[in-house]
């Protein structure tokens, strides 16, 4: 890996789309992981981790297609350490012009009893095993021990020995149930530092989940003990809580250098950008208040600190907006707009659309426009961020006609499935539950509505609507999102791309014993 050489440089390993898509109810698309990998790759992430090869042929697709694809960062396929994971692991990023293999197995006396019922030993020779079949297809081969925070010290050091002399180069040390607080992470990198013997002939890395809230703070830590990879997502995306969010890893050092003299190949200007569109792809919202990539992250609305801020923006921010992507345009939009004007806001707001998305997003904005008098910044990311959602669907809204009151609703749907036109009427307790109950009529399913959330994207009666819908079948749970300045329509919208999204769901089986 370039710049290694340099003991203060920190490794980025994005795992967005493997742990990120493990997440209940996000799933990816091949279009849509090569739209972030592409990202991913522009923003100057070292490792992509495009997925689990071993889990569907969509993921096998996927990881092989970004092999294809991305020329400038490392791309990642994770195994477990088993022959038939590894070779496939190995087939997918073979046409990479950088490819890396990460197997895992546990280590924790806790998962080697009852999750893989193995006895010590004979993890241990698994260990040797799988690194060394992963290294007859690659140099780069990382090895990772699964709830390597609650795993004992001397069995520990003894497995990570084992890994490097079969030919890891990077070891992770994964606090995978977020059971770990930063001093204790800290000690034990330390620890590994100073009992592994060869423990220089590899880069140390860390993957730290969120249960306690502390995974960005136990990867700084780890960080500042001798770790010098950081396995992270964007929007801390990823299954339970979560992961170490790249965005929080990447600010936190360039912010703080004083005390933490590191530094990362992000270009931190692409931050805003990519948390937009791997938002926008799985359907998880970004909580206002998230640090880095929320809507209030840069806000000020109490008069003592709106004071501060006219006075000097020091005060109240400790970084720029513009320094993660955040540009605050004057340029104002209105329905007499031309293409031209569009094009530069949407760039502006961080997109890069092709010309057809770029001509789908200017002519609904037009429809927006005609409805509203005012046009803000949350209008067009939301318009553009629900075209960016509907590449490729199969299942697509074509008209919809609500009649609703005090007495029962009347709803009559036109959808197109696969190119072919279906429409049905019916009647429900609502005008929601009139249009939901059509769909299911025209898509029959088992899946069960868990989650239906409307909030307006700006203020005022004419605001457009974002709905945000969750369905769950047979175990597998899905995030659906739509926008319009029609409520109703967007209702149907994020059902639409639940629905959507469920269809790709089906066809992933994930093996038992998958890595956190």
């Amino acid at each position: 890996m370039s710049n290694v050489s340099d003991p203060n440089r920190i490794v980025i390993f994005d795992t967005t789309m493997r742990d990120g898509e493990q997440s209940p109810g996000a799933s990816m698309n091949l279009e849509e992981k090569l739209r972030i990998a592409q990202v991913l790759e522009e923003m100057g992430v070292d490792v992509i981790e495009a997925g689990f090869p071993v889990a569907s042929p969509g993921d096998f697709e996927a990881v092989r297609e970004i092999a294809k694809t991305v020329k400038r960062s490392v791309v990642c396929g994770l195994c477990r350490a088993a022959p038939g994971d590894i070779e496939l692991a190995a087939q997918a990023i073979k046409p990479a012009e950088r490819g890396r293999i990460h197997t895992f197995i546990s280590t924790s006396p806790l998962h080697m009893k009852h999750k893989l019922q193995m006895e010590p030993d004979a993890v241990y020779q698994a260990v040797i095993d799988s690194v060394r079949m992963a290294r007859r297809f690659t140099d780069d081969v990382e090895w990772s021990c699964e709830d390597g925070s609650r795993s004992e010290h001397d069995f520990l050091c003894r497995c990570v020995e084992a890994a490097i002399d079969a030919g890891a180069g990077t070891i992770n040390i994964p606090d995978t149930v977020g059971y770990a607080i930063p001093e204790e992470f800290a000690a034990l990198i330390q620890m590994l530092r100073d009992r592994v013997p060869n423990i220089d002939k590899a880069v140390l890395s860390v993957h730290c989940h969120n249960d306690l809230g502390l995974a960005v703070a136990n990867s700084l830590a780890a960080v500042q003990a001798g770790a010098r990879q950081v396995e992270c997502t964007i929007n801390g995306l990823g299954e339970r809580a979560g992961n170490a969010a790249m965005e929080e890893i990447v600010m936190a050092i360039k912010t703080r250098h004083d005390l933490m003299p590191y530094s990362t190949g992000i270009e931190s200007e692409f931050i805003t950008r990519a948390s937009r569109l791997v938002s926008a792809v799985t359907g998880f919202v970004v909580q206002p208040n998230k640090a880095i990539v929320g809507e209030n992250a840069f806000a000020h609305e109490s008069g003592i600190h709106q004071d501060g801020m006219l006075k000097h923006a020091g005060t109240y921010e400790i970084m720029t907006p513009e320094s993660v992507g955040l540009n605050r345009s004057k340029l104002v939009l209105g329905k007499h707009s031309g293409s031209h004007a569009f094009r530069q806001k949407v760039k502006d707001l961080g997109y890069d659309l092709g010309d057809n998305a770029m001509k789908d997003a200017f002519r609904r904005f037009k429809d927006v426009a005609d409805v509203k008098k005012e046009i803000f910044d949350e209008d067009i990311i939301a318009l553009v961020d629900d075209e960016v959602l509907r590449v490729n669907d199969r299942v697509k809204l074509m008209s919809l006609e609500i009649e609703c009151g005090t007495r029962k609703s009347h709803a009559t749907l036109q959808l197109s499935v696969d190119g072919e036109e279906r429409g049905c009427e019916g009647s429900g307790d609502g005008p929601v539950d009139a249009a939901f109950g059509c769909i299911k009529r025209l898509i029959p399913t088992d899946a069960r509505l868990q989650l239906y959330q409307v909030h307006a994207v700006t203020g005022g009666t004419d605001a457009q609507a974002e709905v945000t819908v969750r369905l769950a079948e047979h175990g597998r749970t899905v995030n659906g999102r739509g926008a319009d300045t029609d409520t109703l329509v967007a209702s149907v919208k994020a059902y639409v791309n639940a629905l959507n999204k469920l269809l790709v769901k089906r066809e992933k089986i994930a093996p038992s014993a998958m890595s956190a």
